[in-house]
């Protein structure tokens, strides 16, 4: 039986002027902008036939502060698929607050970076399906990875680069291969990777597809592919070419430029299996 590859809308959350909970999108993960109500946004993705929808806090791990849980549980009121939030999270008691939240899987970054035994104690605790690992990737040009590989650059000249892994919502540099970590966070019990991709996010300019590859081709844990989608033909190049098991999307369906359903059809008819 061939799996059915998953269309996932995700929304950035940080707190606002007026100290409520907000969505934004950005470049980079720089430059954000107020892109919409958190709750509102997860009851349109549950309703658009949405196959997941993760919930980002994205400043908890930079400012040191605790994931906003009473938004998490307010938006898993609304949606009844399977949801995960990321953000903030450190040990393995955050983790049973947002399972207990709502939250069917946690996203964990920079505090199993820190701690990685966090992650056996999470998938022995809570199961391995509700452990996912992200990696905020970045290129890097310099000797100081384990795993190179040949990418484009701007002149259209070809480089080999590794990509390292940042924290604190890719504002510092670890000095860690993504691959590397990804084959450790799999050994330790992770049953998703969350590839995001520094470069790419907010481009609209495809998702990077080498980062991506490499993961994929270095473990057998399903990967989910996040950062620079423009539309479904990118989505389409990520399953073929990369083979992701998953692709997450912001802005296009935040401002209404693709719908889930509209994402899907394409697929259906390129062949990319989809659950219509």
């Amino acid at each position: 039986m061939t799996l059915t590859k998953r269309i996932i809308p995700c929304i950035d959350v940080d707190i606002d002027d007026d100290g409520d909970a907000a969505v934004y999108t950005g470049v980079n993960f720089e430059n954000l902008e107020y892109s919409g109500d958190p709750v509102e946004m997860a009851k349109k993705y549950n309703e658009a036939g949405a196959d997941e929808f993760v919930f980002l806090d994205i400043t908890a791990s930079a400012e040191g502060r605790e994931t906003m849980l009473d938004t998490v549980s307010a938006v898993a009121d609304e949606c009844f698929i399977p949801l995960t939030v990321g953000g903030g999270i450190r040990t393995k008691a955050d983790i049973k607050e947002t399972l207990r939240a709502g939250a069917d899987k946690v996203s964990i970054n920079s505090g199993a970076i820190e701690n990685p035994e966090l992650i056996t104690e999470g998938a022995d605790a809570f199961g391995s399906q509700c452990i996912v690992i992200s990696v905020d990737a970045r290129r890097r040009f310099d000797d100081g990875g384990d795993h190179y590989v040949e990418v484009e650059r701007e002149d259209g000249t070809t480089e080999a680069c590794w990509f390292e892994c940042t924290v604190k919502g890719g504002r510092e540099g670890t000095g860690l291969d993504v691959v590397t970590w990804a084959t450790e966070a799999e050994a330790r019990g992770a049953g998703e990777l969350f590839v995001n991709s520094i470069d790419a996010d907010g481009t609209k300019d495809g998702y990077d597809i080498p980062v991506t590859k490499a993961v994929c081709d270095a473990v057998s844990t399903p990967v989910i592919a996040s950062s620079g989608c423009g539309g479904p033909e990118d989505m389409e190049d990520v399953f073929v070419e990369a083979n992701a098991d998953a692709a997450l999307a912001a802005s296009i369906f935040h401002f209404d430029e693709y719908g889930i359903d509209e994402v899907k059809r394409y697929l259906d008819e390129h062949d990319v299996p989809v659950r219509l």
